[in-house]
């Protein structure tokens, strides 16, 4: 498929990459956006409004048990979509009082259970504490009863938008553990000390890591302590910046896609394997972080990776940096799956700066174009779809296109805020796989989440305030071709 330009998004960047909300960070443009209508790139893919949601929609779940959606909210807030007159409507079911996260970023389903994970602000807001609970729901949207999974030790959170906290969360296969991601609390490694009441704080035991734990934990207390936690069994593969969504694929292979920093490094997306090591603070995206060389001056002047307009630069966490932690000795890193286009496969050329095309060059991007902030990855587990896509993957692009974009020969963001189908092609030399990326719908307005049901995809997006009011955003139902015989058993069942 032809690359298609669309220069009528109008977008603020939502970098996930840099998360952080209020610690959802809006590097350009403020909360404000019209909300646009997606428009597919194919004509056998169908595109609906589901209903209109409540503001800061982060997760977008489904009950095995009833069937039912559910999505929850930033702030905490978890609601039921039940039918209300024959029309969808949302029901508040839980609060940030009552489970107590009141940065919410992750839900998951194990059959009736529902798991929230997230992050509480302590020490006057100036530290953090990661926390996970479960519920076991009850008829009627009747006021169930919590048990807390974990609680983590306080640790620094910082001044800015970098402290990316507890977020996606996955049941494992056999349902014998639940699978959490908790991201980086600096851009790239830098110390982030919050004033100096965390002194020399960079990323702890607890960032910057996946986690695993028995799907039946109840009150662990996770320490700031690595060799700890590995000798507990939690930490499930280290080196990953900020995986904000995994998914397992219809084989039981566990993937994420991980938001890089302020620096032009692609975004990864990784085949996450028990004890691997996937890089970061060292490399991301397949690119060594300057910060790490004792001699480096950063300069946006002679350096065409780092913007004098990005955030870290403006607040000076890009500096020469002598102390910076070294690689840990005898561990190889894992490398990022290589994007073999058409899409989302352009890159900054490491010798002339200028931003080139994969499909044009033959050159593989580890894995999506810098700055697109990937989200809402998602796989045809029941090999519903059509031959084309079925048993494959799909991922939003948060972040990109516009009008900025297209007009700009050298962004690296000329096209965004997307649906992309995912073709991943194991590589027995490499032991690795690699993927062919292709836009099939685009125009949506801050996607954060989706699921896929038979053929049918729910998108839901962020919402947050137009007009300096909270207005909330859209649930898009997106059709796409299937199986007829694969769909008709499943209706059956």
């Amino acid at each position: 498929m032809k690359k298609i330009l669309n220069p009528f998004l109008k977008v603020n960047l939502l970098a996930l990459g840099i998360l952080t909300i209020p610690h959802f960070n809006f590097a350009q443009g403020g909360r404000d956006q019209p909300t646009q209508t997606p428009h597919p790139l194919r004509e056998d893919i169908k595109v609906e409004a589901y209903m209109k949601v409540e503001p800061e929609a982060v997760r977008l779940i489904q009950n095995p048990v009833s069937g039912d959606l559910y999505y929850t909210s930033f702030d905490g807030d978890v609601f039921h979509i039940v039918k209300k007159d024959g029309q969808p409507t949302s029901v508040k079911i839980l609060t940030a009082a009552d489970h107590g996260i009141t940065r919410l970023q992750g839900a998951a389903f194990h059959n009736n259970t529902l798991f929230l994970t997230g992050n509480i602000n302590v020490n006057n807001n100036k530290g953090n504490k990661g926390r996970m609970v479960r519920y076991e729901l009850k008829p009627n949207d009747e006021k169930p009863e919590m048990t807390v999974v974990f609680n983590t030790v306080e640790y620094g959170a910082n001044k800015t938008t970098f402290d990316h906290g507890w977020n996606a969360m996955e049941i494992s296969p056999d349902g014998k553990y639940i699978v959490v991601n908790s991201g980086a609390r600096t851009d790239h490694g830098e110390v982030q000390d919050n004033g100096g009441l965390y002194p020399d704080a960079r990323d702890k035991a607890l960032t910057t890591k996946i986690y695993r734990f028995p799907i039946d934990s109840k009150d662990l207390l996770l320490v700031d302590d690595v060799d700890k936690l590995k000798e507990q069994g939690y930490i499930y593969a280290e080196g990953i910046r900020n995986a904000y969504d995994i998914a397992y694929d219809g084989k039981g292979n566990l993937f994420a896609v991980s938001n890089s920093g302020d620096y032009d490094h692609p975004e990864d997306m990784f085949w996450i394997r028990q004890g691997h090591h996937y890089g970061f603070p060292w490399v991301m995206g397949g690119i060594e972080n300057p910060q790490q060389n004792p001699d480096w001056q950063p300069n946006p002047d002679t350096d065409p990776f780092l913007s004098k307009f990005a955030f870290a630069w403006l607040m000076k966490y890009f500096h020469n940096d002598p102390d910076f932690p070294k690689r840990p000795a005898g561990v190889t890193f894992t490398p990022a799956i290589q994007n073999l286009g058409p899409d989302a496969n352009e890159y900054r050329d490491r010798k002339t700066g200028l931003v080139m095309d994969g499909d044009t060059t033959g050159v593989t991007v580890g894995t999506f174009n810098a700055h697109s902030s990937p989200l809402a990855l998602i796989f045809d587990k029941d090999n519903a779809l059509s031959k084309e896509f079925k048993g494959d993957g799909f991922v939003m692009r948060y972040a990109g296109g516009g009008k900025a974009g297209a007009a700009n020969p050298n962004a690296l963001r000329r096209q965004g805020k997307d649906l992309l189908h995912l073709h991943l092609i194991y590589d027995k030399k490499t032991d690795n796989y690699k993927v062919q990326t292709t836009r099939i719908v685009d125009n949506f307005t801050s996607p954060t989440d989706a699921i896929l049901i038979g053929n049918d995809m729910y998108i839901i997006e962020y919402g947050g305030k137009q007009g300096g009011t909270k207005s909330g955003g859209t649930l898009w139902k997106i059709t796409l071709p299937g199986d007829a015989k694969v769909l008709k058993k499943m209706k059956k069942a």
